[in-house]
């Protein structure tokens, strides 16, 4: 009796691969037959799979962002029960951070995916790329509850400070990336910043 393939299991493997091409070689570099190679399936069953190097590179893309889901939840799980809105967001912002080989190939490749996708109109028109208004409209969700609760500063905008933070977490962790600071250094950065925002900081 033939083996039964399980084809998500196959699908993960493959998006597996590509993650670990780009991280190496960036993902402008990236082919599918890179991708089979690193795989070690054929060419032909990745076109299967993925008609074509846009179709792969999201799924690629959304496995990525899969896996730093899981980091914040079990990041959030180590400081307790009820996490509260600032210990959600530090999670967030901090996990993003390239401190380690997981976190530096998400932000490369998630960075390299936003670059391609200027001159390039089919990677521009795939869904992906509206996940950054998900994560604002998360983060402003969190500061508003914070807010309600009285925990943040007086005269703090929830969706202006959304915007700050996601945008200072992707510069600092670029900054990681090219040597220009460290991790404890970007840290201790956003930790900064939070204590404006939020009371008893």
């Amino acid at each position: 009796m033939p083996k039964r393939v399980d084809h998500a299991e196959r699908r993960t493997e493959i998006a597996e691969a590509l993650v670990r091409v780009a991280g190496r070689h960036g993902l402008h570099a990236v082919g599918m037959r890179d991708v089979a190679a690193e795989a070690g399936v054929s060419l032909r069953l990745v076109q299967y799979y993925f008609e074509t190097k846009e179709k792969l590179l999201l799924f690629g893309l959304q496995h990525l962002t899969e896996r730093f889901g899981e980091r914040v939840t079990a990041r959030l799980k180590a400081t307790g029960e009820r996490p509260g809105p600032r210990a959600t967001i530090e999670a967030l912002l901090m996990v993003a951070l390239p401190a380690d080989e997981e976190s530096r190939t998400f932000h490369s490749v998630l960075t390299s995916y936003a670059t391609l996708s200027i001159n390039d109109p089919a990677l521009a028109a795939q869904p992906f790329n509206k996940d950054p208004d998900a994560a604002e409209d998360t983060v402003t969700a969190l500061l508003r509850q914070a807010r309600e609760a009285g925990l943040l500063r007086p005269g703090v905008d929830p969706r202006l400070e959304a915007a700050g933070l996601l945008a200072m977490s992707a510069g600092l962790g670029t900054g990681i990336l090219v040597g220009q600071r460290s991790p404890e250094s970007a840290t201790a950065v956003l930790e900064h910043h939070l204590d404006r925002v939020f009371q008893g900081g």
